[in-house]
């Protein structure tokens, strides 16, 4: 579904990610590594937030590299970013409608999917997200990203400053997401536990570059904390 090969990418003059190659398929793809690995900048540029300086992508065999960010949903590729995730002065019903401007299903039929997952944001559908709690935030910000019809979400440290309580949920939400709806996921995570009972593949950035890629089954901690140079 997303294929990279020799991927370089970075800000500006600085480059972050070296000769990173790999492919997506249907699944649940993690991407592990401590701060400063590269893990935002490698989902900014499948987002096309961040410019590929080298290397190519490709979304079901045709070259998108240069293809522009604004294009991507109407190709079936959600992003959703660590922070400004959500529209804060627009309710929980407004933001997933705004999500629902892709695709070809009702917003209807596609609300009622989010609702059925996510039931409370059905319970606070009239609040103004500004106002949720930072899990909710999290469910609204994926809950628009479903409300795409994609075929591929990009999910960008979902569990970042939640609670331990709203971890669980958040990525029993994810593995649903995967099983009912059947839409991959790229999943760029610091909680390696969590992150290594969902995933169906891992790779593992260190300094920018593949430290390792492997079924999540058959990774060890051994091999992450060589990673994260524990």
């Amino acid at each position: 579904m997303l294929e990279l090969t020799n991927l370089e990418s970075g800000y500006g003059e600085l480059t972050v990610l070296h000769d990173i190659s790999f492919h997506v398929e249907n699944e649940i793809f993690a991407v592990l590594g401590a701060n400063g690995a590269g893990k935002s900048t490698l989902l900014k540029t499948l987002a096309k937030l961040l410019p590929v300086k080298n290397g190519s992508i490709a979304m079901d065999g045709a070259d998108i590299t240069a293809t522009p960010g604004y294009e991507l949903p109407d190709m079936g590729v959600a992003y959703v970013p660590q922070e400004r995730n959500v529209f804060p002065d627009l309710s929980v019903a407004e933001n997933l409608s705004l999500g629902g401007l892709v695709g070809v299903r009702s917003k209807e039929e596609k609300l009622e999917e989010v609702y059925s997952l996510f039931p409370r944001l059905a319970d606070r559908k009239s609040q103004v997200a500004g106002s949720l709690s930072g899990g909710e935030g999290q469910m609204l910000a994926v809950g628009r990203a479903l409300m795409q019809d994609p075929k591929i979400i990009l999910l960008d440290e979902p569990s970042a400053g939640l609670s331990p309580l709203l971890v669980d949920v958040l990525f029993e939400n994810i593995s649903a997401i995967r099983k009912e709806r059947g839409v991959s996921i790229v999943l760029a995570e610091q909680n390696a536990v969590k992150t290594l009972e969902v995933a169906d593949r891992v790779l593992v950035l260190s300094l920018g570059r593949i430290h390792l890629l492997e079924k999540a089954k058959k990774l060890n901690m051994k091999q992450l904390k060589e990673a994260y140079h524990i």
